[in-house]
């Protein structure tokens, strides 16, 4: 063989794709199949990333929609409470103007159905009175205001209430002040 030949040769191999052999043919497909799994499984994440994104777009509102209400119950939610005493402001009204003009049967029997109106307003909206008269004294619901000896009650019972208490729904607003039963000492 020339050096002609030789060249000829290198030439016409540089020229021609090299043959590639069949297992990296297979390779080949392979990498092209892994390359396009590849790419659908981005396309996936970004799908799945902008849903995400969504997602947490519409927690953030309703967690402002949420606060936007809690503010607006902290607002207005005395509104119905302040309907209720509307007439018991009417009614006080009332009282003040005739004042003058009734006597003082007439003022007692107007601030008898104040205290009505009043009561059947708190009674509305949930508030209750605590009269724990002849109950065994509670420090949860009752605050002591003094002892008393009492020969007839049974000690540590409520002898007398001095103030009501008033709870909303089963939870307390004030204890109600009351006097509690002692035993009596002993005679020397």
């Amino acid at each position: 063989m020339t050096a002609n030949e030789s060249g000829r040769d290198r030439q016409s191999a540089a020229s021609e794709p090299p043959a590639v052999p069949p297992e990296t043919a297979a390779e080949l497909v392979e990498l092209e199949r892994l390359q396009q799994a590849l790419a659908e499984s981005e396309e996936r994440a970004r799908s799945h990333r902008e849903q995400y994104l969504r997602a947490l777009a519409e927690l953030d509102n309703v967690r402002k929609r949420a606060q936007r209400d809690i503010e607006a119950a902290n607002r207005y939610g005395l509104e119905k409470f302040a309907a209720e005493l509307l007439p018991v402001k009417d009614s006080l009204e009332a009282a003040v103007q005739s004042a003058g003009r009734t006597d003082s049967r007439g003022l007692r029997e107007g601030q008898e159905a104040t205290l009505r109106l009043l009561s059947q307003a708190l009674e509305r909206i949930g508030v209750g009175v605590i009269d724990p008269a002849g109950e065994p004294f509670d420090p949860e619901r009752h605050e002591a205001v003094m002892a008393e000896e009492s020969a007839t009650a049974e000690p540590g019972s409520v002898l007398r209430v001095v103030q009501s208490g008033y709870e909303l729904n089963g939870r307390l607003l004030r204890p109600a002040r009351v006097i509690v039963a002692r035993e009596p000492a002993p005679k020397a």
